[in-house]
């Protein structure tokens, strides 16, 4: 009884549509995480971003979600999407931790804004500075102001329609130490132009390596470090950057096998 069980259930796993709902076919899925409970500023960006993807998603066929319940942040509910988002928080929970990294592990996506990849000493998720590519959050300039962003890297599909640089909305802006521009497995794809420097009043940055865009190509994913207060999509170069990194996510998230029949397959065989 319990293999036939097993067998279902895996018979069922390669029945689930690779993209799309009912109706016209979805080309990926979507699923944004975001706190209300935080930062006003950051719940001000939460609110621009989920009606900035719910446009970017009809424009471009692909099924946008989004959920205030981090303990959605589990295996069932992740294998449903190809890319998930973190809009202004990250999981605190030992369980949820576990299942994004599972997630990721198998073939997940992932795009983070701003303080979704907050850490320091008292975070405990050595996985995640992994992740980032080594990067602890070191300090911030305040209060939020807009900045010249250079476009390292242009031949990447993230910044192909960009120009060489282009001035960012107000943001709060983070330096990471060690930069992740030092880790070989990251690609820095837009920077801090020193040219801002020193940018802020009551915290002012003076001098440094200030990647504000990058993936580590160890995995599918994308951090940026925009994402405070509302000002963010005030900018149709920078929304033509958000836009097309949700694209490549979810592209080179369908390459391979579904994340929802891969950790299910996984828990199952477990269980069995």
């Amino acid at each position: 009884m319990k293999r036939y069980f097993v067998t279902l259930l895996l018979s069922l796993v390669s029945m689930f549509p690779s993209t799309g709902t009912f109706g016209q076919q979805r080309s990926f899925k979507v699923l944004a995480f975001y706190s209300t409970k935080v930062e006003p500023d950051h719940v001000l960006f939460a609110a621009g971003a989920l009606k900035f993807f719910s446009d970017v998603s009809a424009k471009n066929n692909f099924t946008f979600d989004s959920t205030n319940n981090w303990d959605d942040m589990n295996d069932f509910t992740l294998g449903k999407y190809q890319v998930v988002v973190w809009l202004n928080d990250e999981p605190s929970k030992a369980e949820q931790r576990r299942a994004f990294q599972r997630y990721i592990e198998n073939g997940g996506a992932w795009l983070g804004f701003h303080v979704a990849a907050y850490n320091d000493k008292d975070s405990n998720w050595p996985w995640f500075v992994d992740f980032l590519g080594g990067g602890v959050f070191h300090t911030n300039s305040w209060p939020p102001l807009p900045a010249e962003l250079t476009v390292d890297d242009r031949s990447h599909p993230v910044t192909k329609h960009l120009p060489g640089s282009f001035r960012s909305p107000d943001n709060e802006w983070y330096i990471w130490r060690p930069s992740p521009r030092l880790n070989k497995g990251v690609r820095v794809l837009v920077t801090l132009d020193p040219s801002n420097y020193p940018i802020g009043f009551k915290d002012v940055l003076t001098s440094g390596d200030l990647p504000v865009v990058w993936t580590n190509t160890k995995y599918k994913m994308l951090y940026m470090n925009m994402g405070h207060g509302d000002k963010i999509f005030g900018s149709p170069t920078q929304n033509k950057l958000i836009e097309d990194a949700t694209l490549w996510l979810g592209v080179i998230s369908t390459q391979t096998e579904k994340p929802a029949a891969t950790v299910l397959k996984s828990v199952l065989m477990q269980s069995w």
